[in-house]
C-alpha cells in the first residue's frame, strides 16, 4: 500500500472517530438542557413547556441511533485496542445519555400531574438535587471530551453528595405526606421525580466510569462511597 493511500485511510478513521466523539457530545448537551429545561418548567408550573420537553426526547433517541451506526462502520474497520476501547466507551456512554434523556422526559411528565395540585415548597428541593446531576453530567462530558481521568474520579466521588442531597429530600417529604394526607399525591410525584434525578446522577457516574476504562483499560477502579439511604431510611 503507498504512503498517500496509508495516510488518507488513517486521516478518514480519525475523522470518524472525531465525528463520533462530537455526536456524543452533542447528544450529552440535549440531554443536559433536556433536564435543565425540565426542573424549569416544574418551577414555573409551565404544561406546554412541558410538553415541548417530552416531545423533545425522540431527537436524543434519534441522535443515539446515529451513534451507533457510526460505532458500527468504526468496528468494521478492524480496530486496535484503543480504538476498540474508544468504540465500546461510545456506545455505553450513549446509552447512559439516553437514559438521561429518558429521565428528563419522565421530570416533565410527572410536572404536568404535579400542576393539578396545589404548589409545594419541596419543588425547590427537587432543583437543587436537579442542579447537581446537571453540573455532574456537563462535567463528565468535559472528562470525557478530554481523557481526564481525574475530573472523571471527581464527578464519580461526587455521586455520594447528590445521594445525601436526595436522601434528604426524601425524608423531608414522607415527613410532609404523613403530616398532612392532602400532600399524598403531589408529593408522590415528586418523590417519583427525586428518584429521576437521582438516577441521572448514577448515569453520570457511569460515564465516569467509562472514561476511566477509556484511559486506563482494565486497571482496577477506585473504590467509590454510595450514600443513598432512601431504600432504608424511616420517616421520624
Amino acid at each position: 500500500m503507498s504512503t498517500q493511500m496509508h495516510d488518507h485511510i488513517v486521516k478518514s478513521y480519525d475523522d470518524e472517530q472525531r465525528r463520533l466523539l462530537n455526536e456524543t457530545l452533542r447528544m450529552g448537551e440535549m440531554a443536559a438542557s433536556q433536564l435543565e429545561a425540565a426542573l424549569d418548567v416544574v418551577q414555573r408550573r409551565d404544561d406546554k413547556a412541558a410538553e415541548r420537553i417530552i416531545a423533545n426526547d425522540e431527537a436524543i433517541d434519534a441522535l443515539e441511533q446515529e451513534v451507533s451506526h457510526d460505532v458500527m462502520k468504526l468496528a468494521l474497520r478492524g480496530p486496535m485496542a484503543r480504538d476498540l476501547r474508544e468504540i465500546l466507551a461510545a456506545i455505553r456512554i450513549a446509552s447512559d445519555i439516553e437514559r438521561v434523556g429518558d429521565y428528563a422526559a419522565n421530570v416533565a411528565k410527572r410536572s404536568l400531574a404535579l400542576n393539578l395540585s396545589p404548589p409545594l415548597p419541596h419543588v425547590s428541593g427537587l432543583h437543587a438535587i436537579g442542579t447537581l446531576a446537571v453540573q455532574q453530567l456537563r462535567d463528565v462530558l468535559v472528562a470525557y471530551r478530554d481523557n481526564n481521568v481525574e475530573l472523571a474520579q471527581r464527578v464519580r466521588a461526587r455521586d455520594a453528595d447528590l445521594d445525601v442531597a436526595y436522601t434528604a429530600l426524601f425524608r423531608e417529604l414522607l415527613t410532609y405526606m404523613m403530616e398532612d394526607a392532602r400532600s399524598i399525591t403531589p408529593c408522590t410525584h415528586l418523590l417519583f421525580m427525586a428518584k429521576n434525578i437521582e438516577r441521572i446522577g448514577d448515569h453520570a457516574t457511569n460515564i465516569a466510569e467509562n472514561v476511566w476504562f477509556l484511559v486506563r483499560g482494565e486497571e482496577a477502579l477506585p473504590p467509590r462511597e454510595k450514600r443513598d439511604g432512601s431504600s432504608t431510611t424511616a420517616a421520624p
